[in-house]
């Protein structure tokens, strides 16, 4: 089940960036890149800190041909595309967890610490927005107010604190994506924000 979504999440990560780069002007090459960073980014990041080679997109090549077809077929049908804003809301937020999960599991594999495990979860859910958004000039979502780094970071501790428990994995999954996915989608409709730090130097 996880396999399943982890591709539809790279699809929809890929689809997302190509609008983004489309957004901008970008050419063909550009939004394949873009695509490509955003989707197969945050695995990458934590592959090199953990050491963990190759890569995930090294040893799954096609996992770049996922990505590139998928910015592409966006290119084809982007007139239609913001009709579809909620799906892809949704199968975002679907992504992050599962992405975080996967993260979780390949730091778990490692015998890394727990906090490793939490963090390595949260660089592969979101880094490859934040790589996004640093390529298109803008100040990256997750920092921004979005609860989505803490999704993640809720999400691998759920997914952390059940298999510590010795509760079935399956049931560990499906806890920690049915509760990460459902904070997710209520701070979209709900608009919930972490708090933000402003800081003023003429009201001192």
């Amino acid at each position: 089940m996880l396999i399943v979504i982890f591709y539809i999440a790279i699809t929809v990560e890929a689809m997302t960036a190509a609008l983004a780069a489309g957004r901008r002007q970008m050419d063909w090459f550009g939004v394949c890149v873009l695509a490509c960073v955003t989707a197969l980014g945050g695995g990458s990041a934590r592959d090199i800190i953990l050491g963990h080679y190759p890569l995930t997109w090294v040893g799954n090549p096609w996992l770049l041909v996922l990505a590139c077809g998928a910015a592409l077929f966006t290119i084809g049908i982007a007139r239609v595309v913001h009709r579809l804003r909620w799906p892809f809301l949704l199968l975002d937020a679907l992504g992050l967890v599962v992405f975080s999960i996967i993260g979780c599991n390949v730091a778990l594999e490692m015998g890394q610490h727990p906090v490793i495990v939490i963090v390595a979860g949260m660089l592969t859910g979101i880094v490859g927005g934040i790589l996004r958004d640093v390529l298109c000039n803008d100040i990256p979502l997750v920092f921004s107010g979005e609860l989505y780094a803490t999704v993640s970071a809720l999400t691998g501790i759920i997914y952390f604190g059940g298999l510590m428990l010795e509760l079935p994995q399956d049931l560990v999954i499906i806890g920690a994506m049915t509760v990460g996915f459902g904070l997710r989608v209520a701070a979209i409709v709900f608009k919930w924000e972490m708090p933000r730090f402003v800081y003023d130097k003429d009201l001192r």
